[in-house]
């Protein structure tokens, strides 16, 4: 199975060849750090949050009396009315660009992108982003269940009792009956994610796993079994943000946003127009084309792994294989460590952590450290290009980042 090529001076490059000139290259992400993640009583998700966001400050080498920007977004085990404000107030900093944002699993990237904007408009110059939460320690079973259980539209999904791993079977038996999908293709995501996951000592889930473990684990959604389902975690991770050129005079390699792009297509399943196509499709198309490069250009990937299904939709939508070949690209390998394309090399939702929307964080500060070339083990070899990708809702709310350690 090949990854599909594409030009720079393609498809991707030619509809918005203008748009993010004045962001491309512009910003860069210079301090990073997660707390310890799994299941962490005690721990509030605003401890959680402050801790990530001081060690980040100190990562990048500065103070927190330099940060003047702070984005967040709320946390389901510990909501507040106004969370970034409270958050500043623990950190005891006083910004002119505070702001709290929703957007499920997505809200990482949307901030991202958010902040870069605001940097290079003069509205500030140093941006703290943490995010954190506490689903496994913090929330009863009941809450959990209520969660899932309101997640679908109040009178077209809700009546009919779905949860959300239904949601995502759907799209998994769509994209069976209309490509020919397998569960053992489903299994490898699993298996794959769980061998970067060996790699990384901060990982939640280490034990390696085989395609049978997956489906021979408990049935929870047709076809969906227990290991095709992200983990239920505690953790908090954050990243600092600035200019390229004051990032040029800090601790670490600066790494680059050169692309950003989102896609929003519907809140609830029922609206979706394709459960085999997302909107990952427009995010990706707008990020390669501010970033002037293409799938090839990627050393590694990050895509949000919520359920096994989301990577195979994922995998077609930005263009690293053909519609319908997601499957057949699992098989040839190359999603594990030393393949073609290596995702998720934290370990990702699957095995890594999953906290609820703070999860892409963690994907985040994975891309940093593999394109400082810091990753230890599991470090993809002479990194310098990746996409990192997160999705809110049920494939509902896609965004998409291009990082380099090049800024152009």
């Amino acid at each position: 199975m090949q990854r599909v090529r594409s030009s720079p001076r393609g498809k991707w490059w030619c509809v918005l060849a203008n748009t993010g000139k004045q962001l491309r290259g512009k910003v860069a992400i210079v301090g990073c750090a997660d707390t310890a993640v799994g299941v962490l009583p005690g721990r509030t998700p605003m401890e959680l949050c402050v801790e990530a966001a001081l060690s980040a400050i100190a990562d990048a080498g500065l103070d927190k009396s330099d940060v003047d920007g702070l984005l967040t977004c709320n946390a389901m085990a510990q909501p507040y009315m106004y969370h970034a404000e409270a958050m500043a107030e623990y950190l005891q900093i006083f910004p002119r660009y505070c702001l709290s944002v929703g957007a499920g699993g997505g809200t990482t990237f949307s901030i991202v992108h958010h902040a870069a904007s605001a940097i290079v408009t003069g509205m500030a110059d140093v941006i703290v982003i943490a995010m954190a939460d506490s689903l496994r320690s913090g929330l009863t079973r009941d809450q959990a269940m209520q969660v899932q259980a309101s997640t679908g539209h109040p009178q077209f999904e809700q009546p009919y009792g779905p949860t959300v791993p239904a949601y995502y079977a759907l799209i998994a038996q769509a994209h069976m009956a209309e490509f020919g999908t397998t569960p053992e293709q489903l299994a490898g995501i699993a298996v794959a994610c769980r061998q970067h996951a060996s790699l990384n000592p901060a990982a939640q889930m280490r034990d390696p796993i085989t395609v049978d473990d997956v489906l021979s684990s408990r049935l929870i959604a047709d076809p969906l079994h227990l290991l095709d389902c992200s983990l239920v975690s505690d953790g908090g991770s954050a990243i600092v943000l600035c200019s390229a050129e004051r990032a040029a005079d800090l601790r670490h390699s600066p790494v680059y946003l050169l692309g950003a792009g989102e896609g929003h297509n519907h809140e609830h399943i029922s609206a979706a127009h394709n459960l085999t196509t997302s909107a990952a499709r427009e995010a990706g198309e707008r990020a390669y084309a501010m970033a002037g490069l293409g799938p090839s250009d990627m050393d590694f990937a990050q895509l949000y792994d919520c359920f096994t299904p989301t990577v195979l939709v994922e995998l077609e939508d930005l263009g690293f294989c053909a519609k319908g070949e997601g499957g057949a690209f699992v098989d040839s390998g190359a999603l594990a460590p030393g393949g073609a394309l290596p995702v998720n090399t934290h370990g990702g939702l699957l095995s890594h952590c999953h906290p609820g929307n703070p999860g892409s964080m963690f994907a985040l500060t994975e891309s940093v450290w593999q394109l400082r070339h810091s990753a230890g083990d599991r470090q993809v070899a002479d990194a310098r290009c990746g996409l990192v990708h997160a999705q809110g809702g049920i494939m509902s709310s896609h965004t998409a980042l291009i990082l380099s350690r090049e800024a152009a």
